[in-house]
């Protein structure tokens, strides 16, 4: 089956159902999305009676490789993407074309008008974005090998971990191990931190020291080639305060009352609702800071978001982390996240490492 094709002929419905004849697709991502093609510097005019991808004489052989049968451009030396795509568009005799609102400079808006004064530009909103809030069976084919290639690396982090290590050598180590379980790379920059500095939800890798406080705690995941994981584990390795008992439990309790809220036709907010509230009961509320999660892809922070005031009604197909967390400054902090795919009927967790308190407990 062509996922690819499948994509684009339902964006040609959404254009159809515009103002615009064809759609200049100018995000890369967006590109990856619609045709496979993983490279950059190269857009997808999507038309009416088919598509194009203008690239550039460095991407060829790529092209042909990833995305065989798809109509190319590839501009010569000499001349820029936009002249090329003018041209294209010039040939095609198009008298609206869309562009991408969220991905088009005002710069480069202005120097297409310029080009195409006879062409009138309709700014268009999301509709890629809309076509990859749902996953098909390829994509979530991906997130399966994107999570195990996170989850082997956590395995081989647990079994190494020593109290000299420094964050950033855990952080090196843990992006080693998912590149020899086949990842392209992190999925993002892990945060790995220590102690108080688990008290900063985007914390950066330091010299501190494993063994200098009595938690670390662990965001990580896998980028499998083209899709993402995400994760959070929060380990102990020292001495077991009823404090950081109390803390882990809270979490925990509201990770899994939140999974289990999960499901078709539910309002993104009210899952975040119930989260937010369990931690507010324990006396946390105010340490809660973040929305409770977000939907994951080609890009590791995408729609939906599961947060107060989303209104976004959840689907079969999409994909979300769940992910609360409590932090409190200069002593540190909790956060337990885990991979989600809502079904027709529910949920399926796609993440399975462990996160129960005394699995948590690791001897370095």
């Amino acid at each position: 089956m062509d996922y690819y094709a499948i994509r684009r002929d339902k964006l040609r419905r959404l254009v159809r159902n515009s103002d615009a004849e064809a759609l200049l697709v100018t995000s890369f991502t967006n590109v990856t999305y619609l045709t496979g093609f993983t490279g950059d510097d190269s857009y997808l005019l999507v038309r009416e009676d088919g598509e194009v991808l203008v690239s550039d004489p460095r991407y060829t052989t790529q092209l042909e490789e990833q995305c065989p049968g798809l109509d190319l451009l590839i501009r010569p030396p000499g001349m820029g993407m936009r002249k090329a795509i003018s041209k294209l568009v010039r040939s095609a005799k198009l008298s609206r074309l869309g562009i991408e609102g969220n991905s088009m400079t005002v710069g480069l808006h202005d120097q297409f008008a310029a080009d195409l004064p006879k062409v009138e530009l309709v700014v268009t909103d999301g509709f890629v974005e809309q076509l990859r809030l749902i996953k098909d069976k390829l994509e979530i084919g991906c997130f399966h090998e994107a999570v195990r290639m996170a989850q082997k690396g956590f395995e081989v982090l647990r079994a190494t971990l020593h109290r000299d290590k420094t964050e950033k050598q855990v952080a090196a180590e843990l992006e080693f191990s998912m590149r020899q379980f086949g990842a392209k790379g992190c999925a993002f920059p892990s945060i790995v931190a220590v102690g108080p500095r688990a008290a900063l939800p985007h914390a950066t890798p330091t010299d501190a020291t494993i063994g200098s406080a009595d938690l670390l705690l662990v965001d990580w995941g896998a980028h499998e080639g083209m899709y993402r994981s995400d994760l959070t584990r929060v380990l102990v390795t020292g001495k077991i305060s009823p404090k950081l008992r109390k803390v882990y439990k809270t979490v925990l309790d509201a990770q899994v009352a939140a999974i289990k809220a999960v499901r078709p036709g539910i309002v993104a907010e009210k899952v975040d609702a119930v989260a937010r509230g369990l931690i507010a009961k324990a006396g946390y509320g105010r340490y809660f800071g973040h929305g409770l999660g977000h939907g994951l892809g080609l890009d590791v922070h995408e729609a939906p978001r599961l947060a107060v005031g989303s209104k976004t009604v959840l689907r079969p197909g999409m994909v979300v982390t769940v992910e609360p967390g409590i932090y409190l400054p200069g002593w540190g902090g909790v956060r337990i996240e885990d991979d989600l795919l809502v079904t027709r009927d529910g949920y399926e967790v796609l993440t399975s490492t462990s996160k129960s308190f005394e699995e948590a407990i690791v001897d370095c």
